[in-house]
């Protein structure tokens, strides 16, 4: 039956009916507005789930902006208003200037000044996979016993990790240290709950069905399926695929946050299913990333997935930090940010004299874009050096998104060095059980991802 044919017949079909008040459906718009009017507030203020920290995503948006090079001065007028509408709680006003914000995002001028239009914008794979080094390694041995249990050490450390970091992200290295001196392990008792490792298991999802033949689109649709929420170029993303916007469009469209960390978080299960192949990681960390990102943004994504790729079949942290910032091309922003931090951590021995150095290079930079959370991730793996305490320790008090950052350079630990690194102090309060908020996997056991992990690699490298 064809659609007007479908809708000819329920129209032909439809007996009336009379409703009384109590049956009519108008009471439901009141339940809609004030879903919209929270969604609108928490665009202007809100606070991290995990910990509690402050974010003002529409001021954020404008900041973004700024640092892709766009002309954002003429809209702080804007946002003062947007702020005095939400403090008098005049929610159409603060409706209209919203939607007036995202039409000016939409059509912000070039700075022609700015440093961002210096580097190349790697728009397509091809284009990147032109400019890019990787090593080149024997077919790693996803049969092997080793493989599952790399597999296993890597979730592990990834779920405790990110469980460390949730509690203490969107703070300063500074006001870390006031509030807590020096971090070596969980500051309140854990919990897995974390937007992150929802968008992983999507992935997960999709290459368990296409295998490394996944695309875009077919990701996209784990996302609608699953995901019933996301926060910056996630929940954009989000909207625009259930919009009709696919992939890459969906990262880009009304997306002021695409060079965020919201693809650069989730690299990991990349490098998890293309082990020891960082080409292949990156091609599937691009696939991935440009659901929700672009430019300099994918980049991120690709940078996580090789070194946890590198992870399966190095043993040198430091080596496979300085072949993970090769994979980058030399002529974008993102490796302008990597590989300076690689040059001060090779020329300070001291993580914090670099840290500090680092802080004033991204001082523009909002603390969930990917720059100032590369270069964190740069100098924990490179001071750490192999240690996963130490190197909790140095991510945790450098601040920042530190649940995407330890959860990430986490992972490629716990692959390279076995469960056995992973002190019991991290694993115990944590168990085998793991959280989300995914619709149909809200209780998990992180044995059972694992095993799921494994199967989906072996399955579509048989």
């Amino acid at each position: 039956m064809r659609a007007w044919e479908k809708a000819y017949h329920i129209m032909q079909n439809a007996v009336p009916v009379v409703l009384d008040e109590e049956e009519q459906t108008w009471l439901v718009m009141n339940q809609v507005e004030k879903f919209h009017d929270m969604t609108l507030k928490i665009f202007w203020h809100s606070n991290v789930p995990g910990s509690g920290a402050p974010e003002m995503l529409a001021v954020a948006a404008v900041q973004s902006m700024h640092n892709m090079g766009y002309e954002t001065d003429h809209l702080i007028e804007l946002l003062e208003a947007g702020e005095q509408a939400y403090d008098r709680d005049d929610m159409p006003d603060l409706q209209r200037i919203t939607a007036r914000l995202m039409i000016e995002l939409n059509r912000l001028p070039k700075n022609e000044q700015s440093d961002y239009w210096k580097y190349k914008d790697y728009k397509t794979w091809d284009a990147y996979e032109q400019q890019a080094k990787f090593t080149t390694y024997e077919s790693y041995d996803v049969q092997a016993e080793d493989f599952a249990a790399r597999i296993n050490a890597g979730w592990i450390a990834q779920i405790v990790a990110g469980a460390l970091g949730t509690a203490i992200e969107g703070y300063t290295s500074q006001q870390l240290k006031k509030k807590f001196g020096e971090i070596h392990h969980y500051v309140r008792k854990p919990n897995t709950y974390n937007d992150d490792i929802t968008f992983e298991i999507a992935f997960l999802s999709a290459f368990d069905k296409k295998g490394y033949e996944v695309s875009s689109e077919t990701i996209a649709e784990e996302w609608v399926a699953l995901v019933p929420s996301g926060w910056s170029a996630e929940e954009i993303a989000l909207k625009n695929i259930r919009s009709g916007i696919a992939p890459p469009e969906s990262g880009y469209i009304n997306n002021p946050f695409r060079e965020w960390i919201g693809a650069q978080m989730r690299g990991a299960i990349c490098g998890m299913v293309a082990p020891g192949n960082p080409k292949e990681a990156a091609r599937l960390a691009w696939k991935d990333a440009v659901v929700s990102h672009a430019g300099n943004g994918v980049l991120g994504e690709i940078f996580n997935a090789v070194f946890v790729s590198l992870a399966f079949v190095e043993q040198d942290i430091r080596r496979i930090v300085e072949l993970s910032v090769e994979a980058i091309p030399t002529d974008s922003e993102y490796y302008e940010f990597v590989s300076t931090t690689l040059d001060w951590c090779r020329q300070h021995e001291d993580w914090k004299q670099t840290w500090a150095l680092c802080e004033e290079k991204f001082k523009e930079y909002n603390w969930i874009h990917a720059y100032p959370n590369a270069m964190a991730e740069v100098v924990a793996l490179w001071y750490g050096n192999g240690d996963f305490d130490a190197t909790m320790h140095i991510i945790s008090m450098a601040g920042q998104d530190v649940d995407c950052n330890a959860a990430q350079i986490a992972t490629a630990l716990g692959i390279m060095n076995g469960r056995s690194s992973i002190d019991s102090k991290w694993t115990d309060p944590i168990g085998d059980e793991l959280d989300t908020y995914l619709r149909i996997m809200k209780k998990m056991k992180i044995t059972e991802l694992s095993d799921w992990t494994v199967k989906a690699v072996r399955k579509h490298n048989a």
